[in-house]
């Protein structure tokens, strides 16, 4: 599988990187307040991260003042296995590279199913703050390189990915919704998909292991 760089044009109608920020103490904080497991961690919201003077600053600039939740990503994986979104942005910011899986909600098909086929890989360089588009699918990073790990923050605006609303399903999508405001799309061979979330994805379930060396 190829792997573009988020600076390459391809990038552009997933997201873009964002310039003008010092992520210096985001990158010393994660390092030094986060673990690195040997599977994956997703945590909504971390304290360490939310008092940073920097949040306030990422809450005015990239999300309008909107309340921002600052949390992370870290582990080990080399496997699409789901992809997701959101009804916003999603801001991204690695310790070290990390490689993201990637692709468009337009390109779910009228069965209700994206095909792994037309997903794409970018790799995102250390300290670097990447913005992913709402209309962007995406999940869990990548490793950048084998035996490698990622810590990688992820800003959503508050409340993301807490607690799913309790409602009955009258259309495809909410059978989707896994949390809030997060619509889940798994490979029926997920962990997710066994675990009763609904089957978004039909294909390969993609692995770059062998494509990271």
């Amino acid at each position: 599988m190829k792997i573009y760089s988020v600076y390459d044009p391809e990038f552009k109608n997933y997201g873009q990187v964002m310039e003008g920020y010092d992520t210096s103490s985001l990158v010393r904080t994660l390092k030094e307040k986060t673990p690195l497991p040997a599977g994956v961690e997703y945590v909504p919201e971390q304290p360490d991260l939310q008092a940073l003077p920097i949040t306030g600053e990422i809450s005015d600039r990239l999300f309008g003042g909107m309340p921002i939740e600052m949390g992370y990503c870290n582990g080990h994986n080399t496997k699409l296995n789901c992809l997701e979104y959101h009804r916003d942005s999603e801001i991204n910011m690695g310790t070290g590279e990390f490689i993201l899986l990637v692709a468009k909600r337009s390109q779910i098909g009228e069965d209700g199913l994206l095909d792994t086929a037309e997903v794409k890989a970018f790799r995102a360089p250390a300290g670097v703050l990447v913005e992913v588009y709402a209309e962007t699918l995406h999940y869990a990073p990548c490793s950048p390189k084998t035996g490698e790990g990622f810590q990688v923050l992820i800003v959503l605006p508050k409340g993301t990915n807490t607690e799913k609303p309790s409602f009955a399903p009258k259309n495809r999508e909410d059978t989707l919704l896994t949390a809030r405001n997060k619509w889940l799309l798994a490979h029926p061979d997920s962990d997710e998909a066994k675990g009763g979330a609904a089957v978004g994805l039909k294909g390969v379930n993609l692995d770059i292991a062998g494509d990271i060396g």
